[in-house]
């Protein structure tokens, strides 16, 4: 027991240290859980034999990975991605095998270790990348979802390539597989289905599959409710937990692939109302399991072997990374993919993957790859996998500012007609903006650099141009000599200050309202001449809080009041806190007079609060002031106030 205690503490400390540095220098955690297994395995020898062990048990942090992603995704969703499926994975998995095939078999290798080494090595890392897409927010870009879908297709093929290569075995190595057997049958594995003729075996898997979407739909929701009705979090964690484990163990005792089994359940319950506590549920041990079993994949290479066959190993993980980036760089061009969504597409697949490690170990089971093969090949798979935080340290450094953020060279829309307004940005913000001047008439003009927005709002008949509001010459196209209003609504903070400037520097007579993302980002904007500054939380905060006082028991009226008045008790020191802020040497402006002044806002809030305004507010004078009683109204039971 205190062994097993002593390696948890080892594994723990190691992320602990390694993770945090990593960020910190921008490497990313994933390659801060490789570095942490490289040091406490192969480096200082702290872990060694237990590694494959705990990576078995670290694997069902992959599991919970496609349980999670499934229930991201609905069965309508999914069936809208089959192009996407079929067409980049399958095409991607094809080119990639074929490729690797042609290598290894010029090299001398049989043709069936050949076709089975291009199918471990056409694979790639689903733990890894959707991790780091998820942490650098690429999961919602095109690049994105496209990797997606061919990291779907590559989780979904394991399954044929698992019955496709027990048919490749070697003649001689069928000894060593049968000794390795026989040694195996004193421990031999649960299985629902060994000794089974082939046509029985396919009737069991699909009463497991039919059974397993039937259950989900019809007997989840009934379990569910009944667990969460004893409003204990933690039984409903041990539910979910409970769902995960069992699928996965149910594919194990078919002899399918676990995590393609529970992302089958995932997707069945995309649906269902309890999807968001599942995630909540399953999103930690998810992490702390694919962090361990990062490490482990880090502690597991064998510096020996790389030591012994350093430079093949080496140029064989860097020629493998390199033919498939070139290959899914050729998939891109024939789908037309662009600028840095190419880029993203071709760099975060160009790695083996960790299903490499499964197929390499059910290959040497099956007669089919030998102990002395193997053995570099999973360097080879290991550290392809290290490498490929460093591609996306290339992506974020050297991609992505090539193409201002993550656009491709689309050239900016030709403008055809302007109006008297221009938005600078359609998001969510810009989009009600326009709509609200669009329906009274307001002709506008709208503009944003991200041409896949700019698509969606075409899509329901909105107007938009395709460019970047802080180019002059398009500005200059938009209209902006003739235009009477300017309204930035821009996500970019430095951008929407730079247009501001701009455009009261070189149009004067153009009014600018522009959106600020707080404070501080607001006083900048001021500072840098718009007219009116408009914060994109602090009227909706506002609402809110007006409705936080009604659901207390103040009186709609009287919540209204105070709403209005807390907004020009801030109107009136407006001006003395931009003053401080403006007239401050201190970079972020917040001086010690700049925090004296808002304690003294904050102070006289309360008493501001209690002034009479009613005589200078419009919109509070079509209120009917409720009755002097109105408080023992509300107050009373609800039966004396429906007899009254």
């Amino acid at each position: 027991m205190t062994e097993y205690l002593l390696q948890a503490f080892i594994y723990l400390v190691a992320a602990v240290i390694a993770v945090p540095i990593a960020k910190r220098l921008g490497l990313g955690s994933v390659l801060g859980y490789l570095l942490a297994g490289i040091v406490i395995g192969p480096v200082i020898g702290l872990v060694g034999s237990e590694t494959t062990t705990i990576q078995h048990f670290a694997e069902f942090g992959v599991v919970m990975m496609l349980f999670l992603v499934g229930l991201e995704l609905e069965p309508k969703m999914l069936w809208s991605m089959r192009n996407k499926l079929m067409g980049l994975g399958g095409l991607q998995l094809g080119l990639t095998t074929a490729a690797i095939f042609g290598i290894a078999w010029m090299a001398g290798l049989p043709w069936t270790v050949a076709l089975t080494v291009g199918l471990l090595l056409s694979l790639s890392s689903t733990a890894i990348v959707l991790q780091t897409f998820n942490e650098k927010g690429l999961d919602k870009s095109e690049g994105g979802r496209n990797a997606f879908s061919v990291l779907l297709f590559q989780d979904i093929a394991v399954i044929p390539m698992l019955a496709l290569i027990p048919l490749l075995a070697l003649p001689e190595l069928l000894a060593s597989a049968e000794a390795a057997a026989a040694a195996a049958e004193h421990h031999p594995e649960l299985s629902l289905v060994a000794g089974l003729p082939t046509w029985a075996y396919t009737l069991v898997i699909i009463a497991a599959i039919a059974g397993l979407v039937v259950g989900g739909h019809y007997l989840s929701r009934p379990l569910f409710a009944f667990v969460s009705s004893a409003g204990l979090r933690e039984i409903f964690t041990a539910a979910a937990l409970m769902l995960v484990i069992g699928i996965a163990a149910l594919m194990g005792l078919i002899g399918l692939s676990a995590a393609l089994g529970t992302f089958l359940a995932g997707v069945v319950l995309a649906n269902s109302e309890f999807r968001h506590e599942l995630e909540a549920s399953i999103e930690p041990f998810k992490g702390l399991l694919l962090g361990l079993f990062f490490i482990t994949v880090g502690a597991g290479i064998d510096f020996g072997i790389f030591a012994e066959y350093w430079w093949q190993v080496l140029l064989g993980t860097l020629g493998l990374m390199l033919l498939k980036g070139v290959i899914l760089g050729v998939i891109g061009f024939v789908f037309r993919f662009k600028g840095a969504d190419a880029w993203l597409f071709a760099l975060s697949l160009a790695q083996a993957g960790e299903f490499g490690f499964v197929l390499l170990s059910f290959g040497q089971q099956n007669a089919v790859i030998s102990a002395e093969l193997a053995a570099p090949l999973s360097l080879l798979v290991a550290l392809s996998m290290l490498f490929t935080p460093a591609l996306f340290i290339a992506f974020d450094k050297w991609v992505v500012p090539r193409y201002q953020g993550g656009q491709d060279e689309r050239e900016a829309d030709d403008i055809g007609e302007t109006g008297q307004v221009i938005i600078a940005g359609i998001g969510r913000f810009g989009q009600i903006v326009n709509r609200l001047l669009v329906a009274n008439g307001v002709p506008t003009t709208v503009l944003d650099n991200q041409y896949s927005q700019v698509d969606t709002v075409r899509l329901v008949n909105m107007r938009a141009y395709y460019g970047d509001a802080s180019e002059p010459d398009l500005l200059h196209t938009a209209g902006i000599e003739h235009a009477r209003l300017l309204v930035v609504a821009i996500d970019n903070q430095e951008r929407a200050v730079e247009i501001v400037h701009h455009v009261k520097r070189h149009h004067p007579k153009v009014k600018v309202l522009a959106r600020a993302f707080d404070r501080g980002h607001g006083y900048q904007l001021r500072q840098a001449g718009a007219d009116m500054v408009i914060s994109e939380t602090y009227h909706s905060a506002l609402e809110v809080g007006r409705q936080a006082l009604d659901m207390m028991g103040t009186h709609p009226f009287h919540s209204h009041h105070l709403k209005h008045t807390f907004a020009e008790h801030e109107a009136n020191y407006d001006d003395k806190l931009f003053d401080s802020w403006a007239n401050s040497d201190d970079e972020a402006g917040y001086t010690l007079h700049y925090q004296k002044l808002f304690v003294e806002l904050e102070e006289a809030l309360s008493k501001y609060m209690g002034k009479d305004r009613s005589q200078h507010d419009l919109d509070e004078r079509s209120w009917t002031p409720p009755p002097k009683d109105y408080l023992d109204d509300f107050e009373a039971p609800a039966e004396e106030s429906a007899d009254k």
